[in-house]
């Protein structure tokens, strides 16, 4: 894969994507720290001062190179509202492998925003980041985030569980490949 060190924003139909900023991070504290949101997230900290410090660390990062994820925010053309986020990063030791994630704020969720945000990552990652697989965990409770990946055109290639901490979670990979 070839990182993208000059990552320009993704314009869709109705969205903009571009890197998240620190001036981001109320609103994304504001619906990540939603209980009904968070307990499907892998952000620990969703508090205002956290996220900021999340989206710093990764300011840096261009997409596709090892060592983490790069957070983009998702805004409504027409209005500047920032409505999400998507996040995307190289899988560990799988060449090619590219992973993604998404939020939505939930006063913008059913409209379709996170399948558009969804579509046009998957695009950049095989088009500007040259993957070959774009891949996408879910708990195997979160039916709104698999049905994104669904239409976004992955298919469930593995359901699993996994203890963290004396919890047990099960879970789904979605993946999509170039072909």
């Amino acid at each position: 894969m070839t990182p993208d060190h000059d990552l320009e924003p993704i314009v869709t139909e109705r969205l903009l994507l571009r890197r998240s900023h620190a001036d981001d991070a109320p609103t994304i504290s504001a619906y990540r720290s939603d209980p009904q949101v968070h307990r499907y997230q892998g952000w620990e900290r969703t508090d205002h001062e956290g996220v900021r410090e999340e989206i710093e660390s990764m300011a840096s990062r261009a997409p596709g190179e090892p060592g983490g994820w790069v957070q983009l925010s998702v805004e409504e053309r027409e209005t500047g509202r920032l409505v999400g986020d998507v996040g995307m990063s190289p899988a560990e030791d799988e060449p090619g492998v590219i992973k993604v994630g998404y939020t939505m704020d939930p006063a913008f969720q059913g409209r379709g925003y996170a399948t558009e945000a969804v579509v046009a990552l998957i695009a950049y990652a095989f088009d500007a980041l040259g993957a070959d697989v774009v891949r996408a965990y879910a708990s195997a409770a979160n039916l709104p985030s698999i049905r994104v990946a669904e239409k976004a055109g992955m298919r469930l290639v593995e359901r699993f569980e996994r203890t963290y901490e004396g919890e047990t979670w099960q879970g789904v990979r979605y993946e999509i490949d170039r072909s």
